[in-house]
């Protein structure tokens, strides 16, 4: 109720401006941070820079969508309106189900990509260098001493280090508590179905957003990926077949054929969400301690971005980007 609250509390136009500034103070900059570390590392994750189609259902919903698209103009985010032939055109397949689509807008700049094929071969390039990952290690209390971090206890031992960073998602309240640093960062459940190609010419050839159903279809190389959904369950990670419903409905009824529906691969996401959907980033009172948590549904999004903001403040360096109502610091 408490977290509730406080996002009622954002849900103003003034608060929207203040939000949206931030966020994509660090999303551009993420997007930069891609494409030089795509020129740095051949990583190979299914990525396509093919952009995001925002799909209405109806002439009523394509006219409402005005709103949208003049937030678009005034954060100067590059996009176009289209009519039916020009979501056929971009989106191929949906020529199929012509008679269910009013329009969209288009993304151009928008990417996408498997996020955990990202993560593994990103893994893989840093052992390379000759970081250490300690999987199975479960973090059970952080000391403190002299106004700094001592020493992180875990389940296989104590780490120490010169500086730590908290990036635990949704686990960083827990974490962060003993040590009087509450963060207002709460589990959004979100569902997702993956599934192989079954038609070529039937699937998706980029991303699609039915905003009717606020149900995103994406194409990975040989794989359709469907999400969508955001439900207040705590940290319920149960898979009931209505919400599979609910996005299975979707990618059956706008590219019907294109994916083996019956064999996707259901699963869930716990987004940690903050109240105002900025992510937390940056220093702490302790002054070894730094914050990487609270992305909410952009986390991939915002992932190199803020690792490269934070990882300048860990090692002396000014950052990029200004970090004002980014830090902790906002929730005081």
């Amino acid at each position: 109720m408490g977290f509730l609250v406080s996002m009622l509390g954002q849900c103003t136009s003034s608060a929207f401006t203040v939000n949206k500034e931030r966020m994509l103070r660090v999303a551009r900059y993420s997007a930069e941070c891609f494409k030089a570390l795509r020129e740095e590392l051949p990583l190979h994750y299914d990525g396509r820079q093919k952009g995001t189609l925002e799909l209405f259902r109806t002439e009523k919903d394509l006219a409402e969508a005005g709103d949208n698209v003049a937030i678009l103009e005034r954060w100067h985010i590059p996009h176009a309106v289209l009519d039916v032939d020009a979501c056929i055109r971009h989106e191929p397949a949906l020529a199929h189900v012509r008679e269910k689509i009013a329009g969209g807008v288009l993304l151009p700049g928008d990417e996408t990509g498997d996020c955990r094929k990202f993560s593994l071969a990103l893994a893989k390039a840093c052992e390379t260098l000759g970081v250490t990952f300690l999987m199975n290690t479960s973090v059970e209390a952080i000391d403190t001493g002299n106004g700094k971090i001592t020493g992180v206890r875990t389940s296989t031992g104590t780490l120490t280090a010169d500086r730590y960073v908290v990036a635990l998602g949704c686990e960083s309240p827990r974490v962060l508590g003993g040590i009087g640093i509450h963060l207002p960062i709460y589990p959004l459940k979100g569902y997702s179905l993956t599934m192989p190609i079954l038609d070529e010419d039937r699937a998706p050839q980029s991303t699609v957003m039915d905003q009717k159903y606020k149900v995103a279809v994406t194409r990975f190389d040989h794989r359709i990926r469907v999400g969508g959904i955001a439900e207040i369950a705590g940290d319920n990670k149960d898979l009931p077949q209505q919400r599979r419903a609910v996005i299975e409905f979707v990618v059956r009824d706008l590219f019907p054929g294109g994916g083996a529906v019956e064999t996707a691969e259901f699963w869930i996401g716990l987004r940690p969400m903050t109240p105002d959907s900025v992510p937390i980033l940056g220093r702490t009172r302790y002054d070894n301690l730094f914050l990487n948590t609270g992305h909410g549904t952009l986390g991939w999004t915002m992932s190199l971005g803020s690792a490269r903001f934070v990882a300048d403040l860990v090692s002396g360096r000014p950052p990029d980007i200004d970090p004002a109502g980014l830090g902790v610091d906002r929730y005081r």
